[in-house]
């Protein structure tokens, strides 16, 4: 016998686009087993407040089938190289794999955990760093550019992470560079310094999502208030052909209990009384029952309504740059409302 869980699902939605392009005052909750609304249809004003110079989408190694060529998809990050435990070189995508795809591709080197590995490979005092930069500039060569994804940089090596952008961006001459770098409201809370890694490389993204994240209290993964605030601080501090504003085609959940934990005997004991457990069954020699729960499930997301939402928000905020994280996560609806990068700004520009 399996336990049973009864789920009720609260589903928040961002339905409507206000003329300015801002959030609406307060989500709008979907009947339960309702089906989200569709993407609204867009003229072509409408059209025109989503168009950008240039628009960025991850695609994970082994996922290529989620790549359409009808995308209005500029640049393309392909996700990704990784740091060995020696601080090799590994797991660099072959770009063959993308077909006769025929965007911008950046080679994307991520660390995203391991802040001694990270030490290790930016500090100058260990024979690491300049080899690195090496190998990296040298897995570039059949891509457009790179991009460094490295999330474990502590305190005193964001001096020596700047050192290695630097290094990195003359080894690959005319290739693009770029950053994914976490998303920031103020200077006090910019440990790497927007500005001065802006005046390096050729390209800033900025993380605009996991406002709310597994461990926090439910709520949107990138807000419109908030990623507006994301938005303003980086611009302050980016020039505006150099940032590109992240955006999440992913949701998140959160149950109103964990049922997941270690027992000592003594809460066993107390669990059992609790929930009246009558049989318990052995396997093995080792007791085992079980019971059922019922257990509240919140989950926000982002269908096409709520990211066009956001992107009109950015186009307001004069922000020439999105991307997206990551392909095969998305309403696909979106792409109907976002005109091909580029051309399309340039026209509303005009306009």
């Amino acid at each position: 016998m399996k336990p049973q869980l009864a789920v009720a699902l609260s589903l928040f939605l961002c339905l409507a686009l206000s003329a300015a392009g801002q959030a609406p005052a307060s989500a709008s909750e979907a009947s339960p087993g309702t089906v989200p609304a569709a993407a609204p249809s867009l003229d072509d004003e409408d059209h025109a407040k989503l168009a950008f110079a240039e628009v960025w989408a991850y695609l994970m190694v082994g996922e290529e089938r989620f790549l359409d060529a009808s995308y209005p998809i500029s640049d393309l990050a392909y996700f990704s190289a990784a740091i060995d435990n020696f601080g090799g070189l590994v797991g660099v995508p072959d770009r063959k794999r993308l077909g006769d795809w025929r965007g911008r591709v950046h080679l994307v080197v991520a660390e995203l955990g391991n802040y001694s590995l990270t030490h290790f490979c930016l500090n100058p005092a260990y024979p690491i760093r300049d080899r690195l930069a090496a190998d990296i500039a040298l897995a570039a060569e059949p891509y457009d550019g790179v991009q460094l994804d490295f999330e474990a940089v502590s305190s005193k090596d964001y001096d020596a992470f700047f050192e290695f952008v630097s290094i990195l961006k003359r080894k690959l001459g005319d290739k693009k560079l770029s950053l994914a770098l976490g998303a920031r409201m103020n200077e006090r809370t910019d440990y790497f310094g927007y500005s001065r890694l802006a005046e390096v490389v050729d390209r800033i993204v900025v993380m605009a999502y996991d406002e709310h994240w597994s461990s926090s209290s439910p709520g949107p993964i990138a807000s419109i208030d908030w990623c507006s605030k994301i938005a303003d601080y980086a611009r302050s501090k980016v020039g505006a052909e150099k940032l590109v504003m992240g955006n999440p085609f992913y949701g998140r959940a959160w149950a109103d209990k964990s049922l997941t934990r270690a027992y000592k005997h003594s809460a066993i004991s107390t669990l059992i009384a609790e929930k009246g457990i009558q049989k318990i069954e052995r396997l093995g020699e080792v007791p085992f029952f079980e019971y059922d729960e019922t257990v509240r499930v919140r989950a926000y997301f982002d269908d096409a309504a709520s990211t066009a939402a956001r992107l009109s928000m950015y186009r307001a905020a004069e922000i020439a740059n999105i991307a997206f994280w990551r392909l095969g996560q998305e309403d696909p609806a979106i792409w109907t409302m976002i005109p091909a990068p580029g051309r399309a700004l340039a026209e509303a520009s005009r306009d």
